[in-house]
C-alpha cells in the first residue's frame, strides 16, 4: 500500500523483493542515492506493535524534525481521509515502481568492512538465532563455504515470534539459543531481532553477554586491532567502560540521550569510529550511520579470529584494561495518572550517597542520572513509548548494582 500511495503522487519507489534486514535497507538508500525508506517492522517488539519507520537519504533514522513534520501532514488529513493509490502492477509497468534485491550490493559492502574470507575459513562452530525476523540467512550466507559450521534456529519468517515474548535479543528471549550453544558446544551463539539492526552474542559456555559488554568489546576491537582513532559515541545508558577506553586510548567520548536517532547525527558531525545504546545497536564509520547487526556479528567473530580468544576470554581481556563492570536494568509499570507525581518525587530526590558511596555528580540529560565516585551510576527515566519506569544501574559489583537498582527504585517513590 505504501509503495502504491508513493506511486499514485509520481513518486519513484524501490520496493524489496523479499523480507529484508532494515541495515540492508539503509544501505539501500545510499547506493541507490534514494531520498528515504519506509520500513513495514516491529523492530524488537511484538507482532501488535508493526508500524513505520522512516529512514533520511543518508540511510540514519529520521530526524525528529522530519518524523515532526510527517506527524503534522498526517494530522491534516483528519479522521477519514482519502489518500490516492495507483495499482501496484499498473505503477510497475509504468516504472514508478521498481522490484529490488537490496542484499547483493548489502554484501559487497560488507567485504569491504571486513575480510569475509578469513570469516569463512575460521572452523568456527557458530549457532545462530534468527528470531523469526527478516535476518534470516543473512549470517549463513555471510560465514557459509569454507570450514565453519552453522547451526541456525528461528529460521522461518514468523511474525508471532513463537516461545518468546519478542524478538529482542536479550537473555530473557534466548533460552533457546543459550541451550544450544551448550548442546552442541558452540564456539558463540549470534541473535539478531525483528529488522536485524540489534545483536546479542551468547559465548562458549552458554552465557548472555549483555550489551555494555558487546559494545565495549566492539570498541575495543576498532581501537586496538583495527588500530583506529576517532570518537566514540554512546548513549547515556551505556556503559562507562566506553569512557575507560577513550582515557585508555586518547580518543574523545561524546555522551546522547536514549536512541540511536540522537547517536547518528553524532556521529555523522563527529566522524565517529562507532557508536552504540544499550538496546543491542551499534553503527561504525565506513559504513550507514545506522544500528547494523549483522556487520557488529562480523566484527565480533573478526576479533575472535585475531585475538585467538573465546567470547568469555575476551570479556576477561577487556576487563583486564577496565576493570569489572555489572549492568542491570528494572521496568516498573505504572498508572499514566502518577507520571507527575513520580517526576516531582524524583525533582525533590538530592541524595549525597548511593549504595554506600558518595555521589559525585547529578545531571538530567535524559531523566535522573547520579554518578558516582568510583565510576558507578544510577539513571531513572521514563519510557518515551509506553508507562514504563526504568531504572539502570552499573557498577564494580553485581550485589552493587543490585543495591542501586533499589536506591532507584526508593527514590523515584514506586
Amino acid at each position: 500500500m505504501v509503495a502504491e500511495v508513493m506511486a499514485a503522487s509520481g513518486i519513484k519507489t524501490y520496493f524489496g523483493s523479499c523480507p529484508t534486514p532494515t541495515p540492508v535497507i539503509s544501505h539501500g538508500v545510499v547506493n541507490l542515492k534514494a531520498a528515504g525508506a519506509v520500513i513495514i517492522t516491529a523492530s524488537h517488539n511484538p507482532a501488535i506493535w508493526n508500524g513505520f519507520k522512516v529512514k533520511s537519504a543518508d540511510g540514519a533514522s529520521a530526524p525528529t524534525y522530519m518524523i515532526t513534520a510527517i506527524e503534522t501532514e498526517i494530522a491534516k488529513l483528519g479522521d477519514n481521509p482519502s489518500v490516492s493509490r495507483l495499482d501496484f502492477d499498473t505503477a510497475v509497468s509504468r516504472g514508478l515502481i521498481e522490484l529490488t534485491d537490496l542484499a547483493p550490493a548489502y554484501f559487497e559492502q560488507i567485504s569491504k568492512l571486513v575480510d569475509i574470507e578469513k570469516l569463512r575459513e575460521a572452523g568456527f562452530n557458530i549457532a545462530i538465532d534468527s528470531m523469526y525476523g527478516a535476518g534470516i540467512g543473512y549470517f549463513k550466507h555471510l560465514l557459509e563455504g569454507g570450514c565453519n559450521r552453522l547451526n541456525e534456529i528461528n529460521a522461518e519468517p514468523n511474525p508471532n515470534f513463537p516461545d518468546m515474548l519478542q524478538p529482542e535479543p536479550i537473555a530473557p528471549n534466548l533460552n533457546k539459543l543459550m541451550r544450544l550453544v551448550k548442546d552442541i558446544r558452540s564456539d558463540i551463539g549470534l541473535a539478531t531481532d525483528g529488522d536485524s539492526d540489534r545483536l546479542g552474542v551468547v559465548d562458549e559456555m552458554g552465557n548472555f553477554l549483555n550489551q555494555l559488554q558487546v559494545f565495549s568489546l566492539l570498541a575495543l576491537y576498532i581501537l586496538e586491532v583495527k588500530g583506529l582513532r576517532g570518537p566514540l559515541v554512546k548513549t547515556i545508558t551505556n556503559s562507562s567502560m566506553i569512557d575507560k577506553l577513550g582515557k585508555l586510548y586518547n580518543v574523545p567520548v561524546f555522551e546522547t540521550k536514549v536512541g540511536f536517532k540522537y547517536v547518528s547525527p553524532v556521529m555523522i558531525e563527529q566522524n565517529a569510529l562507532i557508536g552504540g545504546e544499550e538496546s543491542g545497536g551499534y553503527g561504525f564509520a565506513g559504513h550507514v550511520p545506522e544500528r547494523d547487526a549483522i556487520l557488529a556479528g562480523a566484527y565480533f567473530l573478526d576479533f575472535m579470529i585475531t585475538t585467538g580468544k573465546s567470547p568469555a576470554k575476551m570479556l576477561e581481556y577487556l576487563y583486564s584494561k577496565v576493570g569489572p563492570h555489572y549492568y542491570n536494568r528494572v521496568d516498573y509499570t505504572f498508572d499514566e495518572a502518577r507520571r507527575e507525581e513520580i517526576m516531582n518525587h524524583l525533582a525533590n530526590q538530592k541524595p549525597e550517597s548511593l549504595a554506600e558511596t558518595k555521589v559525585s555528580s547529578t545531571d538530567r540529560l535524559d531523566g535522573f542520572r547520579y554518578k558516582l565516585e568510583d565510576g558507578s551510576w544510577l539513571l531513572i527515566r521514563f519510557s518515551g513509548t509506553e508507562p514504563l519506569l526504568r531504572i539502570y544501574a552499573e557498577s564494580p559489583s553485581q550485589d552493587k548494582t543490585a543495591s542501586l537498582l533499589e536506591n532507584g527504585r526508593k527514590l523515584s517513590g514506586i
